[in-house]
This record gives structure tokens, C-alpha cells and sequence, in this order.
């Protein structure tokens, strides 16, 4: 059961498509009084996918190169990210964009605590929301 939430968390936060919401609202729902041993383990996985495309942007670091990006473009980008996109990572549980977002901060080279910090509060929210409403309904 644990094991379970933990890798579909953790590949929902990665470029492979993988819902770990309705996981989550299941198991809780199936187990109320592990509710928050089950948030828990559904935010440290998908932080942790979150993570590996933080390391994976962070060794695009010559973007331009590999992606075939103008040095004015990125650098852009860069400082479109270094206005506005630190916060933007609070955003990182959104579909579709929430993982690019991730890879962005690494090839900005954002500090990791930093990334850790504000894409654990975005994630653990998401998963407050699903866990409140599901146990409400219980």
C-alpha cells in the first residue's frame, strides 16, 4: 500500500504521466485512521520526482547548446525566471506545467533548498486539499 503511493507520487511528479491523486483519496479513504502516514509518503515521492528533474535541468546547464536556444533567448528566460519564477514553483502540482517548472529551476540553477522548500509547500497542499476533502466525505 505504502510502496504503491510512494512510486506513483513519485513518477507523477517526473515527465512520465502518472496520477497519484485518486491513489492517495483511495487509500485514505479505504484507511482514515493512516491519513497522515499516507500524505506523508504521497509528498516525500513527489518531491523526490520533483527533485530528479531539478537534477536533470541542472546538468542542461549549457541549455543553449543541447536545446538549440539563442544565448539571448536564455538568457531571457533566465531572467524572466529569476523575477518571477522562484515563486512559480509553488505552482509545481499543476498538470502540465508543474513538471517543466521543476526542470526550469534546475537549469536556472535555483538553490536547492530553496526549490525544496517551495515545492514541498505546493505539493503538501495539493495533498491537504485531496486528503481534507476526501476525509470530509468519510
Amino acid at each position: 500500500m505504502y510502496l504503491t503511493l510512494f512510486l506513483s507520487s513519485f513518477l507523477a511528479a517526473t515527465i512520465f504521466p502518472a496520477q497519484s491523486e485518486t491513489l492517495l483519496a483511495y487509500q485514505i479513504s479505504q484507511n482514515p485512521n493512516s491519513a497522515v502516514t499516507l500524505l506523508c509518503i504521497a509528498t516525500f515521492g513527489n518531491v523526490l520526482g520533483a527533485l530528479v528533474n531539478w537534477i536533470l535541468g541542472r546538468f542542461a546547464s549549457n541549455a543553449s547548446r543541447w536545446f538549440q536556444v539563442k544565448e539571448e533567448r536564455l538568457t531571457r528566460a533566465k531572467n524572466f525566471y529569476f523575477k518571477y519564477g522562484r515563486y512559480s514553483l509553488l505552482l509545481s502540482w499543476v498538470p502540465i506545467i508543474g513538471d517543466p517548472i521543476t526542470i526550469v529551476a534546475g537549469i536556472m540553477r535555483e538553490q536547492l533548498f530553496t526549490f525544496l522548500v517551495l515545492v514541498t509547500i505546493g505539493k503538501l497542499t495539493r495533498y491537504l486539499f485531496v486528503a481534507g476533502l476526501i476525509s470530509f466525505f468519510i
